[in-house]
């Protein structure tokens, strides 16, 4: 078998300057640097998204606390609330049994997609350029 010597064309070449490149990835090298050599400033930023997801958490704490210690409240204030039927059921079973789940998985899909939310935050503050 014989081969063919078909033409083939040099690969293009590219052109590296290297200050375009220390510019560049020198912009939040200094943010990643410190929270991974744990200086003072990257505890700071570490400590500063613990701090927003623990505020985070004990707000919608709150709410839960609020929403589902309202309705025992308002079963003592309005006795006749408690003697309400729906649908053959008792009314305080509907609602501390059956309504509060859906209840509970909102109040979870909010932390997650806010928290979320708090860890883009600190990543956008860790990548934000120097001035």
């Amino acid at each position: 078998m014989e081969q063919s010597a078909a033409p083939t064309t040099p690969p293009e070449r590219t052109r590296i300057v290297l200050a375009e490149v220390a510019r560049r990835n020198g912009d939040h090298d200094r943010a990643r640097a410190d929270l991974a050599e744990q200086t003072r400033v990257g505890d700071a930023l570490l400590r500063g998204l613990m701090r927003a997801q623990l505020a985070l958490a004990l707000r919608l704490a709150v709410v839960v606390g609020i929403g589902l210690g309202a309705l025992p409240l308002l079963f003592a204030v309005a006795p006749t609330t408690g003697t309400v039927k729906f649908l053959g059921v008792n009314l305080p079973w509907l609602l501390l049994g059956v309504a509060s789940f859906p209840f509970l998985v909102a109040v979870g899909i909010a932390y997650v997609y806010l928290a979320e939310r708090n860890e883009q935050d600190f990543i956008a503050v860790v990548r934000r350029p120097e001035r």
